[in-house]
């Protein structure tokens, strides 16, 4: 813990500063979010504060912020609904059991990413592709615009002539958007121009600052947090410190059941929750010219769902929008996250009043400059230079993530990668053959990697049946990687003795012959062991190297 105060010291401003200007951000978008899933704004906010703060004192990424975000909430929705009709607890209903669930969902699915981080999964994200990372920044920057751009709108409460109640949201006009316009180009224009004549203030904030001063000073009738949070069927920010939920013990059935219906959202919350995150982490460390430990942000990832859901919060996950600002704002420590989650809490405890007065118009404004400075402009200028696969996977991996999921859009573009990677080293297997000057033996040099992909290509250059009768297949320029490879190499020395024809092995890789000799001991009399051949020996024993060095003259 003191090792933990003392590097959050050296950007101790910075840090508090941009966390002030984080958590004003991420009130407005967590209340979306919980309406989206339908649960009560201050369930969502409770998760947002545990989440944050646990994953920014133990997590492994500082300046990563951590809330309940929209990407985990709309996984909980029909969950949440289904779970309402199955409020039943020995034979006696139970109001709002969706809740309970989801409760026990979020604690199922913190378990679920613990589980990711103890195995070590974390580091799989260091795979993802680059044009997958763009078209993922750019997809996400895209999602982030079209919901700021649902903030020029009015929710308003329509009955229908049959009785039934339903929000219906019809966007702002004339005067009252031109005011919403104005206000969001002043909070745009002072973050863009600020840094430029100091950097002592912090751009957000100030701009948030300003704005909300000049809305409530001149009493202009603009939409805030208040309103917002009115409009979506809210009651207002003021709550409780979290404390257990121990009706989550009283009124869930813990039986099989339960968790069969948990089970599957969960699983699917933890993913999609740790690929945020993951991906969030990466972008991080390109900005920073850092490296973060993603098995240590699984971990704490998934403790925070654990807490959040033992009391009465909703899950989340890294935030990529409000990181961004994190970052741009200065933010680079633990501290930062830290102070957004406190600065959240005390917003909700005792400043309620306070926060329910800034603007939407302000909150918009600092959206739109984080979009702008997010989106991989690069993209554009780069589309027709690098190759068409990486061009498709960048445009595909943004469209779905627009139209689909997060989830979906990185899984789609990792496949996409790994298919054309394939192929492409499907094409290197080479093969060069020799016949020895007696015309009784063949020498096959195998070039390239031969894994699943290859194999069709590797087993095109054997010509088994007008081959002489002594066979040799040399591995030394080629690496055998996968299962699929075994029994290409397993089927060539069975259509080869089928022939009635010997056949050799060499300089096959020292995992190979184990494999190999496991699947059938006849191996052993098809592969050379002892080769006398100074450049397998330099390629299989780096001790070797300074030994084959002294036998050249140069």
């Amino acid at each position: 813990m003191t090792n933990f105060f003392t590097k959050s010291t050296k950007n101790a401003k910075n840090d508090i500063l941009s966390g002030i200007t984080v958590s004003l951000a991420m009130i407005p978008e967590v209340v979306a979010f919980a309406f989206v899933a339908q649960i009560d704004p201050l369930m969502a906010l409770s998760g947002a504060f545990i989440i944050g703060l646990i994953t920014a004192i133990f997590g492994g990424r500082p300046g990563l912020i951590s809330g309940a975000a929209g990407a985990v909430a709309v996984i909980f929705v029909s969950m949440i609904q289904e779970g309402h009709t199955k409020g039943m607890l020995f034979d006696v209903p139970v109001d709002n059991m969706g809740f309970f669930y989801l409760m026990a969902c979020v604690v199922l699915m913190g378990c679920i990413q613990i589980l990711a981080g103890v195995f070590k999964l974390g580091r799989f994200v260091r795979l993802i592709p680059h044009p997958v990372m763009m078209g993922f920044v750019n997809g996400l920057s895209i999602v982030i615009f079209m919901a700021q751009v649902k903030m020029f709108s009015h929710k308003s409460l329509k009955v229908s002539p049959e009785g039934v109640n339903a929000y219906v949201s019809t966007y702002m006009q004339g005067t009252e958007l031109y005011i919403m316009i104005g206000l969001v180009l002043l909070t745009m224009g002072i973050i863009w121009g600020l840094p430029k004549l100091t950097k002592k203030l912090p751009a957000a904030l100030t701009a948030i600052l300003v704005t909300s001063l000049i809305v409530v000073g001149f009493n202009i009738d603009v939409s805030t947090v208040g309103s917002y949070i009115i409009e979506g069927g809210g009651t207002g920010l003021k709550g409780e410190f979290p404390t257990p939920n121990l009706e989550l013990w009283q009124n869930l059935p813990f039986n099989l059941d339960t968790l069969k219906f948990i089970a599957l959202p969960a699983f699917l919350a933890a993913s999609v929750g740790l690929i945020e995150s993951l991906m969030t982490m990466n972008l991080v460390d390109e900005v920073t010219n850092t490296r973060g430990n993603g098995n240590r942000e699984c971990v704490a990832q998934g403790a925070g769902n654990i807490v959040s859901g033992l009391f009465g919060g909703t899950g989340g996950c890294g935030m990529i929008g409000q990181t961004v600002i994190n970052i741009n704002s200065g933010g680079r420590g633990r501290l930062s996250g830290v102070m957004m989650a406190v600065t959240l809490l005390s917003f909700i405890l005792f400043a309620d009043k306070l926060i329910e007065m800034v603007p939407i118009a302000a909150l918009v404004g600092v959206m739109f400059m984080m979009v702008i400075e997010t989106f991989a402009w690069s993209s554009f200028r780069i589309l027709k230079k690098i190759p068409m696969s990486d061009a498709v996977v960048l445009i595909t991996v943004s469209l779905v993530t627009v139209f689909v999921d997060l989830a979906v859009a990185v899984f789609v573009g990792v496949i996409i990668s790994a298919l054309v990677f394939s192929w492409e080293n499907a094409k290197k297997i080479r093969s060069r053959k020799r016949i020895s000057a007696d015309g009784k033996t063949k020498t096959y040099e195998i070039w390239g990697p031969l894994f699943f992909g290859s194999i069709l290509a590797f087993n095109d250059k054997f010509d088994v049946k007008n081959d002489p009768e002594h066979v040799e297949i040399d591995f030394i320029e080629s690496r055998v990687s996968d299962h699929s490879a075994l029994e290409a190499i397993f089927n060539i020395v069975n259509k080869y003795e089928a022939e009635g024809k010997t056949i050799k092995l060499k300089h096959l890789s020292k995992d190979c012959k184990v494999l190999l000799y496991k699947s059938n001991p006849k191996f052993r009399e098809v592969i050379v062991e002892d080769v006398d051949d100074p450049r397998y020996h330099l390629a299989a024993d780096p001790e070797a190297f300074p030994k084959a060095l002294s036998e050249y003259n140069f």
